[in-house]
Order: C-alpha cells, then sequence, then structure tokens
C-alpha cells in the first residue's frame, strides 16, 4: 500500500533543546543586532513615513540615462533626492525631501518637470506631508502593538501563560530581527514593510501554535518523562509538517523577489527573510523558554480530567 513520501523520517530524534546552550547566544544576538543597527545606521524611510514628493517618469531612452537625470535634479537645491530603477531601465523613481511649506512642495514637482522638459513623461506624482507621514508612523505602530496583545491574550487563554510569554518573545525576536533586515541592507522602510511584519507575526505564531499543541497533547500523555525530551519529542513529531510548510511557502515568494521589481523586493526579501526566521524561534527559541518559564503538567492535567469524566477524548492535532 502506498503511504507517501516521507520527507522527513518519522523516527526523526534531534536534539533540538539539547543545542539550546548555542542558539540562546545565537538568538541574543538576532535581537540585539539589530537593534544595535537601527541605533547607529538607522532606517530607511520611505516617503510614507518620511514625507516628500515622488515621481515616477518614463523615459523616451531605454536604459535611462541615471547620471544625467541625477545631475539634472541635484541641482535645482532641493535638499535630499534619490533617483532609481523602477521595475524597467526606462523607469525611474524620483524622491524628493519634505519641503519646509506646503507651497514649495508644490513648486518642487514644477522645477523638476521644468529640468527635465518633455523628453521624459509623468507617470506619477505623490505628495506626502509630515502630518500624514507622522499619523502613518503612529498607526503602524498601533498595529504592531495590538497585534501582538492579541496574541498575548489569545495563547494565554487557549494554553497557559507560559506559552503566552514564549510565543510574545518569540515574535519580537522574529520583528526585531526583520527590521534590522531593513537597516543593514537600508532598503526602504514604508507601510508595505509594516504589511510585511504583520504578515510575518501571524505566520511565525501559526507554526508555534502548532507545537504548543502537540506539547499541551504530550503532557497529557507523557506524566513522567522529563520536559526536555518531552519538548524535542513534539518537535520532532511536527517537524515534517512545519518544514513542507516552510519550503513551499518560501519557494512560493522566491518568484516575486527575483521577477517582482523594485516595488516589491523589500516585502518579498523580508517575507522570506521571516520565514527563515520563524521557523528557528518556533524551534529555538518559543520552545526552550518554556523550560525556563517552567510550564506545569498539573494545569492540563486537571483541564482533561473533567473532559475524561464525560467519556470524552483528549483533542489531538
Amino acid at each position: 500500500m502506498f503511504t507517501g513520501i516521507h520527507f522527513i523520517p518519522p523516527d526523526t530524534k534531534i536534539d533540538f533543546v539539547g543545542m539550546r546552550t548555542i542558539t540562546w547566544i545565537i538568538s541574543a544576538l538576532l535581537t540585539v543586532v539589530p537593534l544595535i543597527l537601527i541605533a547607529t545606521i538607522g532606517l530607511n524611510m520611505g516617503i510614507d513615513f518620511q514625507g516628500g514628493t515622488l515621481i515616477e517618469i518614463k523615459t523616451k531612452e531605454s536604459p535611462a540615462n541615471l547620471a544625467d537625470i541625477r545631475s539634472k535634479v541635484s541641482g535645482l537645491g532641493l535638499g535630499e533626492v534619490q533617483i532609481q530603477e523602477f521595475g524597467a531601465p526606462d523607469a525611474i523613481l524620483i524622491r524628493i525631501a519634505s519641503q519646509p511649506t506646503e507651497q514649495e512642495q508644490q513648486a518642487s514637482i514644477g522645477k523638476v518637470k521644468e529640468a527635465l522638459g518633455d523628453s521624459v513623461e509623468y507617470r506619477r506624482v505623490e505628495i506626502v506631508g509630515p502630518t500624514i507621514s507622522g499619523e502613518l508612523i503612529a498607526s503602524g505602530t498601533i498595529a504592531v502593538v495590538v497585534a501582538m496583545l492579541g496574541i498575548l491574550i489569545y495563547v494565554w487563554f487557549r494554553f497557559e501563560w507560559q506559552f503566552a510569554v514564549a510565543a510574545i518573545a518569540s515574535l519580537i525576536h522574529d520583528v526585531t530581527g526583520t527590521i534590522g533586515l531593513y537597516s543593514l541592507f537600508q532598503l526602504e522602510f514604508n507601510v508595505s514593510s509594516i504589511a510585511a511584519l504583520l504578515t510575518i507575526i501571524g505566520y511565525s505564531l501559526n507554526d508555534k501554535v502548532v507545537i504548543f499543541d502537540r506539547v499541551r497533547e504530550n503532557l497529557r500523555k507523557y506524566k513522567r518523562m522529563p520536559l526536555v525530551q518531552l519538548l524535542d519529542v513534539s518537535i520532532n513529531e511536527t517537524l515534517s509538517r512545519a518544514v513542507l510548510t516552510h519550503v513551499t511557502t518560501f519557494l512560493a515568494m522566491l518568484p516575486f523577489l527575483f521577477f517582482g521589481g523594485e516595488t516589491i523586493f523589500g516585502f518579498a526579501l523580508a517575507m522570506c527573510w521571516g520565514i527563515v526566521i520563524g521557523a528557528y524561534s518556533s524551534i529555538f527559541v518559543a520552545s526552550p523558554l518554556q523550560l525556563i518559564l517552567g510550564v506545569k503538567r498539573e494545569a492540563f492535567s486537571a483541564a482533561a480530567a473533567p473532559a475524561k469524566g464525560r467519556g470524552a477524548a483528549p483533542a489531538r492535532i
């Protein structure tokens, strides 16, 4: 009888929790180094958060002469100006720093159009003022914080407080690591970056809940097994599912990363990194933290007793 292909052998017994001395150091670096990068290098804030003017143009010649465009626009006295290709050799994105007043912001667009003349086609012009950019920063921060609080409450009620704290700590590890990636490579941090962070949080949490569910089940099943061994058994039992999920999702993101163009490159790179760091934190951060927090078998045994009294079977994944 055909039983399917096993990418991970059913009898896999990898000592994940036993490697915690080394992985704690790696996890600390993945949390602290990004914070240092953000403090020293900073984030390349996009126009959404920084304010300013964004002009997308298409040149009649392909590829565009970036040096010529840069010399014409940089000499206009508009402050910081960023010029880059945007998905095609003849598509150019011009970012102009926020000007002191709205009138000067509007005038900066006229200066750029006058400098470039009729040699280009103007596809898009966007202006983001400081008030709007400040509101977007506040809204993005609130969105991430509210998501974290919601996860804390959900995991606390579904499992125990130890699982909730472990989940939040590992998710903070994932978020800081991803933001550090933006700082290290100076990727544009904008509204889509917030969307990437929220997506990574949700995706990573799903992986952690699967392991937590198996840990809870094994706490009821193995009454005398040492907690270190029980955590390893739980991780290994869910390893096949985790590997297949992460690999297929990662492969699905690769076309966006390599062929999606400049518009979604930062989002795709953050998602690919988030898949990797989320899988890592589920195994090497969230699970070993339960040793420190002291997960108690009694809580789950007590919860299982009434169900057995009614003739109900223990829940399985």
